[in-house]
Formats: structure tokens, sequence, C-alpha cells
């Protein structure tokens, strides 16, 4: 099967290894034998979603932020169509507020997000720094991760990660993070957090495969590396949290 994923602002939002999430994405489908092309988009790019299977968009900095919100606020009704399409679309780092209904920056300036998204986010001096370790409501095992952000996430009433025993969700210290409904996921965790999370990367895959009406696979292709690597971080992590 032929399947197209469109990679918003590579140039722009590529903080963190942000790339990678589509490059791991894009080798799973491929060892269940799909095709997958990856067609990029940059700021006044033309992008016809009729034949979008996944949309990504990763992180960058605040002030490219604004650049990428900038041409994006003018493809929120595309973009919310595929959705509504269940179109599979993942949001990571600073990209997640962008869907969101307002940002506001550290100088107290206010911007429309896509409005993808109910939440809205304001933006501080200070920076959230640290690991997290947390919990999901669409799979059995934890989530790791890391967050650089200087955002607060208010009215994120449908998080990704239901629950932290390390680190700093949407808007409190081990409070809910992320955001996800339907086939739309968004986190502001980094890493990237498809390489470092398979069951995350799994869910996605399924979410993209069953739209298409592909087989699902019993077991999915595992990455020896990927997963040696989840679970010393997660063993790590998890041990921090009992010390904590």
């Amino acid at each position: 099967m032929n399947l197209t994923f469109f990679h918003f602002y590579p140039d722009l939002m590529n903080l963190y290894g942000s790339y990678a999430n589509v490059a791991v994405f894009r080798r799973l489908l491929e060892r269940l034998g799909h095709a997958v092309t990856v067609k990029t988009v940059a700021p006044g790019d033309a992008a016809d979603l009729s034949d979008a299977d996944f949309v990504y968009m990763g992180a960058g900095t605040e002030r490219r932020q604004k650049f990428a919100l900038a041409d994006f606020r003018r493809r929120a009704d595309d973009i919310r169509a595929a959705a509504r399409d269940g179109v599979p679309m993942l949001f990571a780092g600073n990209a997640m507020e962008i869907i969101g209904a307002r940002v506001t920056d550290v100088g107290g300036a206010t911007v429309d997000g896509i409005g993808l998204a109910p939440f809205v986010t304001v933006q501080q001096a200070k920076r959230i720094v640290g690991d997290v370790y947390g919990h999901s409501r669409l799979f059995d095992a934890p989530v790791v991760g890391f967050m650089n952000k200087s955002g607060i996430v208010q009215g994120a009433e449908r998080p990704l990660l239901s629950e932290l025993d390390m680190g700093f969700g949407n808007e409190a210290e081990r409070g809910a993070e992320g955001w996800a409904q339907g086939a739309v996921f968004a986190s502001e965790l980094t890493g990237p957090l498809l390489v470092k999370n398979p069951k995350l990367l799994e869910r996605i895959a399924f979410e993209t495969l069953r739209r298409k009406g592909a087989d699902i696979p019993d077991e999915w292709p595992v990455d020896e590396w990927a997963r040696k690597g989840y679970e010393v971080t997660a063993r790590e992590l998890a041990a921090r949290c009992k010390k904590a």
C-alpha cells in the first residue's frame, strides 16, 4: 500500500531531533511492506491534504514557532477537515501549542491558533526543563521523554498522558500532559517522542493502517535498539520516582 506523510516546516520546527519521529514511523511501515512518500511543506508552499495519511510537525524555538503558526493558520480549515476525516496527526514539542485556540507570548501578545483543540497556551520567561515519566489511557506501557518548554497549557481536557509520576505536565507538576482526540496526538515531550516510546509509535501506526483498511499485524516489528533504549530509560526514571 502507498502511504503519504505531510511533514510541516522541517527546517523551522526541527529541535531535539524532531525529524526522527517521521523517520522511525516511515521505517516501521516500510518493514510491514508499505511504500511511504514524505512530502515536506515549507512556509508558503501549497499542500493538498486530500491524499494525506499522516500529518506531522515538530518542535521549534518560540521565535520560529511564530513563523510556523502564521503560515499554518491559513491551512486551519484543511487541517481540521483532515482531522475530522480521521487522518492521524502528531504535533510534538511546542507544535502542540499551535493547534490550540490561542497562544500568548512572554510579552503579553496573543495570537490565534488553528482551533483544532480548545486549549490555550501562556508562555512565560522561566523555562520548564526536566525528564518526564507518565501514563496514557491509550496503552499500558509508561511514557518517557524530556520537557523543555515555556508554555503553560490550560484547558486540555483530553490529555495524552492522564498522569505523571515525574515531571511537569500541561499546567502543573505531575499533572496531565498533552492532548489526544480521535487520531490526533499532541505532546510537548521531546526526545524524539516516537523513538523513545515504541507503544505510542505502534498506536499511531495502528490508526494509520486502520483508516486505510490495511492489515494490522498481530505483532509489530521491533527495533532492538529502540526497545532496549526504552527499557533502560523507563527503568531508570521509575527508580528515580521511587526515591523521590
